[in-house]
């Protein structure tokens, strides 16, 4: 025999029903913010301010177009070093006022301000497109695919002289130690943030033949500088004649407009590092923020990256020279992109830190 239920007990039993399948199944997540929704709440609060590493002119290509999308949308873009970007986001996060989204070339740093829990996780269409080494947590993420190489004088030093691997850069320098002495440079791994983690991460890659560069450094009492526009001027005026570890975006884009620049991938193996960005936790505009990490990895931000900031797309949907597809068919398995993750903390390690600026002071300053 049916049994009637007055309307209130029956719309109990509805609700007593949905309660346990949410305790059996879990709640159902709370549904994403469609883009054009996304843009609205982004609108409304105006603003998005980023502390960023990447040059100015650079910067300038993907902002320009992001505003001509988003004009409700103001952008206030900070361009500074890697560590004073590390130490300014600290400091102003402790007095509430931080940048909205922070992007570096220092991998290491930003994946420890994202493992010290600074970042807001964000996941969507544009994020799911990067490879999984890129992709940290959804919270942390590659938006470029940047080789690392040798820069050099091509007036001054001889298509023979010209290293095409780190082995030969070592004997180069071992074998012409008087030609090249105080004609190498590199970064000084004491005041670049990505100059210490470049050569923290040749001495995982590298082996045994790091010992070997240091030498070989040492032996030619090598230059370091903290800024690679210094480097590139120096190498171009011949005060230095071969950089070592230069971002090859960087020096692509000098060399289209100085054609005394050469630049070599190396052929053993080729460093790839990759811009994280990250959305504060404590960011004002948080839409913005998403808004613009989106903005860079969608396809036309990409593409922006690879044919107008030159600073090589990572998606592998995006075709040309200066993209990771085109990379991979130029070196294929020598290229060594750096993951994003714990494994870049490991020499921010007080202890680690220190004994490998000993070990690179003992063997390349200056006798």
């Amino acid at each position: 025999m049916n049994t009637f239920l007055p309307a209130s007990r029956r719309r109990f039993g509805k609700l007593l029903v949905a309660t346990c399948v949410a305790a059996a199944f879990g709640a159902a997540p709370a549904l994403a913010q469609t883009p054009s929704e996304l843009a609205a709440a982004a609108a409304k609060e105006g603003k998005l301010v980023i502390y960023g590493v990447t040059d100015n002119e650079q910067a300038n290509h993907l902002i320009r177009e992001f505003r001509a999308q988003y004009p409700a949308v103001q952008v206030e873009y900070s361009n500074m070093s890697t560590t004073e970007l590390y130490n300014r986001f600290i400091s102003e996060s402790a007095a509430g006022a931080s940048a909205d989204v922070t992007w570096s070339s220092a991998m290491d740093l930003q994946v420890k301000l994202v493992n010290d829990g600074y970042a807001q996780p964000h996941k969507s269409a544009e994020t799911a497109k990067l490879p999984d080494w890129a992709n940290w947590k959804n919270e942390a993420f590659g938006t470029t695919y940047e080789p690392v190489g040798f820069v050099y004088n091509k007036r001054l030093v001889p298509a023979a002289d010209v290293p095409q691997s780190h082995a030969d850069f070592v004997r180069l320098l071992s074998a012409q130690a008087d030609k090249y002495k105080g004609k190498v440079t590199t970064y000084d791994p004491e005041k670049s943030g990505v100059g210490f983690m470049l050569v923290t991460q040749d001495k995982q890659v590298n082996g045994a033949g790091f010992n070997d560069l240091l030498k070989a450094f040492g032996g030619v009492a090598v230059r370091v500088q903290g800024a690679t526009g210094t480097m590139m001027e120096r190498i171009a005026s011949g005060e230095n004649l071969i950089g070592y570890n230069l971002n090859a975006a960087y020096a692509l884009t000098r060399a289209r407009k100085d054609p005394s620049l050469g630049i070599v991938l190396p052929k053993d193996y080729t460093l790839v590092l990759s811009r994280v960005m990250f959305i504060a936790k404590g960011a004002r505009h948080p839409n913005a923020a998403k808004l613009w990490v989106d903005f860079v990895l969608s396809k036309k931000g990409q593409e922006i990256i690879a044919n107008k900031a030159d600073l090589y797309a990572i998606r592998s949907d995006v075709e040309g020279e200066t993209t990771a597809s085109g990379l991979k068919k130029q070196l294929g398995d020598a290229l060594r992109p750096v993951p994003i993750g714990t494994g870049l903390l490991t020499y921010l390690d007080q202890a680690k830190r220190l004994d490998f600026i000993k070990q690179w002071n003992g063997a390349v300053k200056a006798k």
